[in-house]
């Protein structure tokens, strides 16, 4: 069994002081109560082999999840955050307590009117700190977990308020059926793409207001540009370059349910193979630098590492992948994103982290969760 008695709902702040991040941004309630980054390009960059030891930032557990689907021998889920590993525990009580349709109802992915109900049968297998937690949070229950978070707050107020003074009913049913590429990109340029919808854009999804009600004013310290015509880009391409009807994020979004996609980890076919390997994963409330500062050289394989350089200068993303690059076996890989702050290997570590740019590209023209401009893939050199 993992180690549940690490989470604990205060954060550490030994471990946080460590963080350059930690000691400017608020970091005590669910930020994200599902992972918006997209587990399908992940793990086709990650390439997890069965053995592999992997490490995860969690977030709210959907990637790190999706990481036992492939058989490695351990998956290490970091975050500084107690609350987004709350999401994980529970997440993994309930694998482990519920069939698969009734983990789509807690979550929130399907409607549901038992949702109290489940999340008493996952109950016994939570914390003591992570039940109360979640004992103290009977809206979030019923509501549906995955809704729980400020990022999908910031969501549901758009999707509410904002999106119905700009686009209709049926255009929304219809961008959700998808259709031919020729179609799709037809039906944004004619219904889709007015000044009503730019304006609203740039205006909801701005530094100011995406800082204040979707993430934290602080992570976009390092961010230079319109934050908002770089996104319209890459939501532009997710609506007309990629089908929606298979897009899981885009369908949150805009409905706040799973209509015909779901991500990775709760896909029915992956339901029993993450399931069999939850013995497999433990949690830490813990920086990445703290981790990193204690871990055995040549140790970790595989690194799920989000967007966690984004909040960080360029000259302290150096010196983390300078100490990732020790602690990485010889020919593992990392992989994370760029939302707005360009973070890669630095030219003075050529000799110990390749970037694999062509799968990296290749990989980032498929990704479903479309608010980052760059995807990157390295690997720890011999």
């Amino acid at each position: 069994m993992p180690n549940m008695s690490s989470v604990v709902l205060e954060a550490p702040r030994a471990h946080m002081a460590q963080s350059e991040i930690a000691a400017k941004a608020d970091f005590s309630t669910i930020r994200y109560a599902q992972c918006w980054e997209d587990a399908d390009i992940l793990l086709a960059a990650l390439d997890v082999q069965p053995g592999d030891t992997c490490l995860s930032i969690a977030s709210a557990g959907d990637n790190t999840l999706a990481l036992l689907s492939r058989a490695p021998a351990k998956v290490i889920a970091l975050d500084l955050n107690p609350a987004q590993l709350a999401c994980l525990e529970l997440r993994v009580a309930a694998y482990r307590e519920l069939v698969h349709h009734e983990l789509l109802e807690l979550l929130g992915s399907v409607e549901s009117a038992r949702r109290e109900d489940l999340y008493r049968r996952c109950r016994s297998q939570l914390s003591p700190g992570v039940r109360r937690y979640w004992d103290a949070q009977p809206e979030a229950i019923r509501a549906g977990i995955g809704g729980a978070g400020k990022f999908e707050r910031y969501f549901a107020l758009f999707r509410r308020r904002v999106l119905p003074l700009v686009e209709s009913r049926a255009n929304i049913r219809q961008l959700l059926r998808g259709g031919t590429l020729a179609e799709r990109h037809a039906f944004y340029a004619a219904r889709w793409d007015t000044w009503r919808w730019r304006l609203m854009f740039r205006l909801f999804f701005s530094r100011f207001v995406l800082g204040h009600l979707g993430r934290d004013p602080q992570f976009f310290a390092y961010v230079e540009g319109s934050v908002a015509d770089r996104i319209l880009q890459r939501v532009e391409h997710a609506l007309t370059d990629l089908d929606p009807a298979v897009n899981p994020y885009i369908q949150w979004i805009l409905t706040g349910h799973h209509l015909t996609a779901l991500p990775y980890a709760l896909r029915p076919e992956n339901f029993d193979a993450i399931r069999a390997n939850l013995d497999r994963l433990e949690w830490r409330c813990q920086s990445l630098e703290t981790f990193l500062a204690s871990a055995e050289p040549r140790s970790i394989a595989r690194f799920n590492l989000s967007d966690v350089f984004e909040y960080v200068t360029q000259v302290e993303c150096d010196r983390l992948l300078a100490r990732i690059a020790e602690v990485g076996a010889a020919g593992a890989r990392l992989a994370y994103w760029n939302m707005l702050a360009p973070r890669h290997r630095p030219e003075r570590l050529a000799d110990r982290l390749r970037p694999l740019t062509e799968l990296a590209e290749r990989l980032h023209q498929q990704d479903k969760a479309c608010f980052y401009s760059a995807f990157v893939v390295e690997e720890v050199l011999k």
